[in-house]
């Protein structure tokens, strides 16, 4: 039985491995973002930067139709803020059935212009299976996930073109094939930031990934404090239940055998 187990666990990690070279070899890079880890938070500044980026640059061809605009609360903004954002967005109200100024009550409009894919869940999307063979390998020793993914598609244009069926395509170190339909998007020096930041074109890819992230996972803080929660009190339920064990049997352990 153990040999068949054995056997049938590296016929699939053959077969793995012969499919990932077929698609060609995928670069992700290991960045450091804030929110990695079990003590992981938030970056606001980041965030923010995030957002800047998204707004100036991806939103002509990408939407995030699945994040409300009132969130964007919890990255420091203040309720007139939201309000002054919202407003440079229009969506379909269906009661008028005319188009509006969109509300901190909206959501962000989606964007198929371009037949772009949205961007809501791109990074929850891309975070499980990453690292050799595509199991996932990175992500649990290493914390790699969709925002490393996002970063290093970002950065990851060699300037390299062809053309196929009439299709321009760009060779990228990070996508699954190494070439993507996809324009360089970001440059370096795109956008300024009011405090200073670095625009180089390896932190503004990170700053969009780690709020794409957020985009994707916006209670992934109180997710992991309940599981903190969670793994203390399973943990002072052991304790009691060896003790209680422990209590129950000591009588009969100590009785003489016949």
């Amino acid at each position: 039985m153990f040999k068949k187990l054995t056997l049938a666990a590296l016929v699939a990690f053959g077969l793995a491995g012969g499919a990932h070279a077929a698609g060609g070899e995928a670069h992700v890079e290991d960045f450091k973002f804030s929110f990695e880890g079990p003590f992981g938070t938030w970056d606001q500044n980041q965030l923010q930067r995030g957002l800047k980026v998204y707004t100036e640059i991806c939103s002509a061809c990408h939407g995030l139709q699945y994040v409300p605009l009132r969130d964007l609360e919890k990255l420091g903004y203040s309720e007139e803020q939201v309000i002054a954002y919202a407003a440079n967005f229009e969506v379909f109200d269906p009661e008028l059935d005319d188009f509006r100024t969109a509300k901190p009550t909206d959501h962000f409009p989606a964007n198929t212009a371009a037949g772009a894919p949205d961007l809501s869940l791109m990074a929850k999307a891309r975070a499980g299976f990453h690292g050799p063979y595509g199991l996932g390998i990175n992500q649990m020793f290493k914390g790699m996930g969709g925002a490393e993914y996002i970063a290093s598609l970002l950065t990851g244009y060699t300037g390299e073109e062809k053309t196929e069926a009439g299709a321009t395509l760009y060779e990228n170190h990070a996508f699954p094939g190494g070439w993507i339909s996809m324009a360089p998007p970001l440059y370096g020096e795109d956008t300024e930031f009011d405090d200073g930041h670095s625009n180089s074109l390896h932190h503004i890819s990170a700053d969009v990934a780690a709020f794409l992230m957020w985009t994707a996972e916006p209670k992934m803080m109180q997710r992991q404090q309940a599981g903190f929660v969670g793994v203390f009190f399973l943990v002072v339920l052991s304790v009691l239940l060896y003790l209680v064990n422990k209590r129950l049997w000591a009588p009969i352990k100590r009785k003489p055998t016949a």
